[in-house]
């Protein structure tokens, strides 16, 4: 005896979302009239736009050291924005900042100040359009509340598009998250306490060189570390990086050594390994001193030595990508 069909669900009203053809189900006909399914037709631009990767982020920002140093390295900082078209009626200021409590991706304040996370995770590959959905989403939350997380339109404006891109950025590493409170208080409650607790308890002193852009002194209790987020371009600075090491410049100074490099957002990010009494404020010569032999061997158009090559293939080696 024949198995009785179960019926079929009826087709789902497309969807309109503004545009010229609506959204509907991905196995359903694409209401173009192609007579493709939707997500072999006009689906597919929209899906990929979701989930093709940037791979420099933030590439066009003023201070783009600093903004991928505030997403992959430093616990607590915070940095003003300045917007392109000026701040929108009942915002007095915009800030950006490493993280916030609860992992909001973003917050209005009581004043209406608004503050967006930046170490949050992402719904697509374009960090800097996420954020910016995010922006403009908390510009309509209402004061005192957090903006939940959503889904930026894959056309949807990036933070190149909001920003004063003439505008300088300078982050304020902080010793902690006690700038979530705003106000100058100095208690939390429920929640937001034991968030900041555990923040709190799980930063790393941390520090940003005034004589470099995108330098940052660490520390841990083994060692010191200094981590030197770069834009120079990748092979031309991992050439200059091996000449120095090659010719024993590569160091910060005594007990200090080169032992690798991080590639974070489409940028090299360098790391030194420092001794234990070597503070922030110890770097700053020596930074200054490399920058300069930096400037030297990205400078070279010479061919790399059998040397240079091994040191260059000993930093490929200790490399890895974040991100």
């Amino acid at each position: 005896m024949a198995k009785k069909r179960r019926p079929q669900p009826k087709a789902t009203t497309p969807r309109t979302t503004g545009g010229e053809v609506p959204v509907v189900g991905a196995r359903e006909p694409c209401p173009c009239g192609s007579g493709r399914r939707y997500k072999a037709c006009h689906g597919r631009a929209a899906s990929h736009a979701v989930t093709e990767l940037v791979r420099r982020p933030f590439e066009g920002l003023p201070g783009e050291p600093d903004w991928v140093a505030m997403r992959e390295l430093v616990p607590a900082a915070t940095a003003q924005l300045t917007l392109k078209d000026g701040l929108p009626e009942g915002v007095p200021s915009v800030t950006l900042a490493t993280v916030l409590p609860m992992a909001w991706p973003a917050l209005r304040r009581d004043n209406g100040e608004v503050l967006v996370g930046l170490q949050n995770d992402t719904a697509s590959g374009d960090i800097s359009r996420d954020l910016a959905d995010t922006l403009q989403r908390a510009f309509e939350t209402d004061p005192g509340s957090p903006v939940d997380a959503g889904r930026a339109a894959p056309d949807g404006p990036r933070l190149q598009d909001l920003l004063d891109l003439d505008a300088q950025f300078t982050p304020e590493v902080h010793s902690g998250f006690e700038f979530w409170l705003g106000d100058g208080s100095n208690s939390a409650a429920g929640e937001v306490a034991a968030s900041l607790e555990r923040a709190n308890s799980a930063a790393i002193p941390t520090a940003r060189l005034s004589a470099a852009e995108g330098a940052y002194w660490c520390e841990t209790p083994e060692k010191n570390h200094l981590r030197w987020v770069m834009t120079h371009p990748e092979e031309k600075l991992l050439d200059a990086l091996a000449r120095l090491h090659a010719a024993g410049g590569s160091s910060l100074g005594e007990d200090t050594r080169l032992v690798g490099s991080f590639r974070a957002h489409g940028l090299v990010v360098p790391v030194w390994d420092l001794p234990g009494g070597m503070i922030a404020e110890d770097c700053e010569k020596p930074a200054a001193e490399f920058s300069e032999r930096l400037a030297g061997a990205l400078a070279s158009e010479a061919a790399l030595t059998a040397d240079e090559r091994r040191a260059r293939s000993g930093l490929m080696n200790r490399q890895i990508t974040l991100s």
